[in-house]
């Protein structure tokens, strides 16, 4: 017992020389939380000085399914023995090649590129979509997108982000975007002139406080695009790889989208993201219109393959439906048990959210969760908590989560 003392307090000594050397060397654009992770295993994270964290926030929903999964383990060791790490795109890899048709039969689309990461993912989707409408003579074409939505950080991925907070500082951005109302048709409808070429929405608001798309206003979108020959680009890269119970959100809606961006759980931590199309949308772009050096390399295609072998044989999606359901049941139970506190509660599958009410520190709550209960959740915006575990969770977990929640809101 002695010697676990000893080492916690050497890790705690090891954590805050980490932090202070963070600080002075990494760029200041994040306001991290003061802890040191060192090794992972399952559902939990442990820091220096061994202390074992309940993951429920997954890298930001990458890690989907949690952490020293073999499979994904033995699959970088084999691609790293071969000593084939990249051969850039101008070469054929096989890894690349069977992770694109596993996923384009995952998401029934017809052609797919590689990216490092989601945002890189909306750069080449809003490509496809000016590539797509100039082909047919309408060059610069306007795009509609969502308040409250959020794509990435790049200037093109943030010029249809709908939060002017993140795009004050870096304006003027990309021309010619507009902005709806997420789940209201009509303002959609008021936007669309000749100019329109395509309409940008997340199926599931991830960042913007976790809103589902309502069945009718999907397909509304969905109908206005076919009507007006615009190009439909869901972005699933939060909301994707199986954490709405489906691989991808808006098969639980039967919507099917010109543009697809994906990321995230592709790589379960590696680095990947990728931009699909099916239909006229797969063949607008044309050789030299797009590229990427390092996007689609051997090694991360060959973690992907593996990722989307185990969400097929492990079932994913379906456990994840089922896991969601019963948080969906538990997260009910705190909004009842926490009137003054709690103002809503959304969501489907294994990403939900709880919306606390105005005055309510939920910056306050999150740190709480972290620091005394070794509970890992991360907000959105409109004072919300979102949880997006591992998609691997057991209602053991659940269960775990929710009494160290409750404890923190207790003593509020």
């Amino acid at each position: 017992m002695r010697f676990m003392d000893d080492s916690i307090v050497k890790g705690t000594v090891v954590n805050d020389r980490l932090v202070k050397e963070g600080e002075e060397v990494l760029y200041k654009t994040y306001n991290r939380f003061p802890v040191v992770f060192d090794h992972a295993d399952g559902v939990y994270l442990f820091d220096e000085g061994d202390n074992r964290y309940l993951d429920f926030g997954a890298g930001i929903a990458v890690c989907g399914l949690g952490y020293k999964n073999l499979l994904i383990q033995d699959t970088m060791v084999s691609q790293i023995e071969k000593g084939l790490l990249h051969t850039s795109n101008l070469f054929y890899n096989e890894p690349a090649i069977e992770a694109g048709e596993k996923l384009l039969k995952a998401s029934e689309m017809d052609k797919v590129f590689f990216t490092n990461s989601g945002t890189e993912a909306i750069e080449g989707a809003l490509k496809i979509a000016r590539r797509y409408q100039f082909n047919k003579g309408k060059p610069g074409c306007e795009i509609i997108a969502m308040k409250d939505s959020f794509h990435g950080r790049s200037v093109g991925a943030l010029s249809v982000t709908g939060n002017q907070h993140y795009q004050e500082p870096f304006a003027p951005l990309m021309p010619g975007i507009k902005f709806a109302t997420f789940n209201d048709l009509d303002s959609v409808k008021a936007l669309v002139n000749a100019n329109t070429g395509a309409i940008i929405m997340e199926t599931i608001q991830g960042e913007g406080g976790i809103y589902p798309a309502t069945e009718e206003f999907i397909k509304g979108v969905r109908a206005l695009c076919d009507e007006h020959d615009m190009l439909l680009i869901l972005d699933e890269i939060q909301c994707g790889m199986g954490r709405s119970g489906r691989m991808f959100a808006w098969q639980r809606y039967g919507v099917k989208p010109d543009v697809m961006t994906v990321a995230k759980a592709l790589g379960n931590g590696v680095p990947i993201g990728a931009f699909l199309a099916c239909g006229e949308a797969a063949s607008a772009m044309k050789p030299g219109d797009h590229g990427s050096t390092y996007g689609g390399n051997p090694f991360v295609c060959s973690v992907a393959s593996a990722v989307l072998d185990v969400f097929k044989e492990a079932e994913i999606p379906q456990h994840a439906e089922l896991m969601g359901g019963y948080l969906d049941e538990k997260l009910e139970d705190l909004k009842e048990k926490y009137p003054s506190l709690i103002a809503d509660h959304r969501g489907v599958g294994l990403i939900q959210g709880l919306e606390f009410k105005e005055g309510v520190d939920v910056g306050k709550i999150v740190s709480d969760c972290l620091t005394k209960e070794h509970l890992i959740l991360i907000s959105a915006l409109h004072n919300t908590i979102r949880f997006v575990p591992p998609l691997v969770i057991e209602k053991t977990h659940i269960d775990e989560m929710t009494a160290r929640l409750d404890r923190v809101l207790g003593s509020l």
